[in-house]
């Protein structure tokens, strides 16, 4: 008998492990999946430039980042189950949406909703692992996590170029479409309920969280179309003013407001603020580094979205054998700050081989495949090394939380790195030139020097998985009675 209820707490682990992380793998997917699109779309919107057509990644980013701090304190408010369900629902809606989009303007705001469901699911998805699943396997979840992140961000590429090839670009959202569901009825079957007192529930400041959202996307719109309309121009000023003034509004507010928009408390926890302004130049490291790889494959090698797609396959392979690796080794080697650097380290070689290596002459073997499976483990290694980091410098209470700003700051940073991949290549007529990726590559990689040493210098140990306590009861207030209410009730 016992041994029947371990297997089947096993089985239920396993269950609640592969649903939480599913819903990681397909917000991180649509991070990239449709960088092979862009060329394919430019066939239906043919007035659209490149600096236009890449909204429909960026647009996502925004929204993604500007949304997964909100997300996070309502995971708390609402419960995790209910915000990672509904977050799917949103995602797989927007998805059908984005598919049937008739123009690119209607596609970059169906994006920009499926960016929403995303940010919803991503902070109650870890939360969900970490305090839903056994306290002791909290490393080896956030290994299996960062995981599917790595490898859905690396894999996009590939899984863009197989659609996109065979179905066209509308496939790459009809392929959510399937999952969605399934994953929709796996949380509401697998995942605990997640009972919150009425009245302890304080939403996020609903002024903020727009003002945050207006504030990122007029600051990336301003990188983004700088070069077209000059960065002297009243448009490129404007758009600046305004989204510094929307983000100096937000900060000063969140400080004093009781549910802020952004929770700057943990912020001054060092090894935590530290972790985030890492996780940023990472994404701004990362997410142009993927972008041009698919292009100059496409453009420069001539390479069929199939064979680019294939091409990049390798990388998303090593990223997430990486992550599940390091999750079970970190704590022998000095813990998350120990891998994030590693990460970093190994990226910052890959970007110096590339940059020096890189010519218009096709040469997969002998320079390709050998970068591509190198910066697929340091990606996986950074990954796993941050969210770690970050999960580990918060208590349990506020795991969602503290995931929510860390993966706002990759999706920020990422947000950025795509606008200032746009800057690269604008005023360039033809992208058919390694040259034009040899500055977008250069770009990734001093960022990568930057965050390297800022993880060596600034990024102190976060303590061991151990002395992380198991969830207990919320902190009382004034009166003596719990502040808030929160339990798994099996559905």
């Amino acid at each position: 008998m016992k041994q029947t209820a371990s297997a089947q707490a096993q089985r239920g682990t396993l269950a609640l492990t592969l649903t939480a992380s599913g819903g990681t793998f397909l917000a991180m997917l649509d991070s990239t999946v449709t960088n092979l699109a862009v060329p394919d779309m430019q066939h239906d919107f043919t007035s659209a430039s490149l600096p236009a057509l890449s909204w429909v990644i960026s647009g996502y980013a925004v929204l993604f980042a500007a949304l997964l701090t909100s997300a996070g304190l309502l995971a708390d408010v609402l419960g995790r189950r209910r915000l990672f369900v509904g977050g799917i629902i949103t995602f797989t809606l927007a998805s059908l949406l984005c598919a049937l989009a008739p123009s690119l303007p209607v596609l970059v705001a169906t994006r920009m909703l499926q960016g929403a469901g995303a940010a919803a699911m991503i902070p109650a998805s870890l939360a969900i692992l970490l305090l839903d699943g056994p306290a002791d396997q909290r490393v080896k979840s956030i290994g299996i996590w960062s995981a599917a992140s790595a490898f859905a961000a690396a894999v996009g590429p590939s899984v863009g170029g197989v659609l996109v090839e065979s179905l066209g670009w509308r496939s790459v959202f009809y392929i959510n479409l399937p999952f969605g569901v399934l994953l929709t009825v796996a949380a509401l079957t697998r995942i605990p309920r997640t009972v919150v007192d009425p009245a302890a529930r304080r939403f996020p400041d609903p002024l903020g969280t727009v003002l945050l959202t207006l504030g990122i996307g007029a600051l990336t719109l301003g990188i983004t179309e700088g070069s077209d309309w000059g960065w002297l121009d009243l448009r490129t000023l404007a758009v600046f003013v305004a989204g510094v003034l929307a983000v100096g509004v937000v900060v000063p507010r969140s400080l004093r407001h009781r549910s802020p928009a952004i929770d700057l408390s943990l912020l001054g926890h060092r090894p935590f603020a530290v972790t985030n302004l890492v996780s940023l130049l990472y994404g701004m490291a990362q997410y142009p580094w993927l972008l041009a790889s698919v292009i100059c494959l496409t453009n420069v090698w001539h390479y069929s979205e199939l064979d680019a797609g294939l091409a990049m396959t390798p990388g998303a392979v090593t990223a997430s054998v990486a992550a599940l690796a390091m999750s079970r080794l970190a704590p022998k080697v000095g813990g998350p700050r120990t891998v994030a650097i590693a990460g970093l380290a190994v990226f910052l070689v890959c970007g110096v081989w590339l940059v020096l290596g890189l010519g218009d002459t096709p040469a997969f073997w002998t320079l390709w495949f050998p970068v591509a499976s190198l910066a697929g483990i340091g990606m996986g290694l950074v990954t796993m090394g941050t969210a770690a980091s970050a999960a580990f410098s918060a208590p349990p209470v506020r795991f969602a939380t503290a995931s929510g700003l860390n993966t706002t700051a990759r999706q920020f940073g990422g947000a950025l790195g795509i606008a200032a991949f746009a800057v690269f290549v604008d005023g360039h007529r033809k992208v058919d030139s390694a040259s034009v990726f040899t500055s977008v590559f250069v770009f990734s990689t001093v960022v990568v020097v930057i965050g390297l040493v800022l993880a060596v210098v600034a990024l102190r140990p976060a303590p061991p998985a151990a002395a992380v306590p198991a969830p207990a009861a919320p902190p009382a207030g004034a009166d003596g009675t719990p502040s808030t209410r929160e339990s798994a009730q099996p559905n």
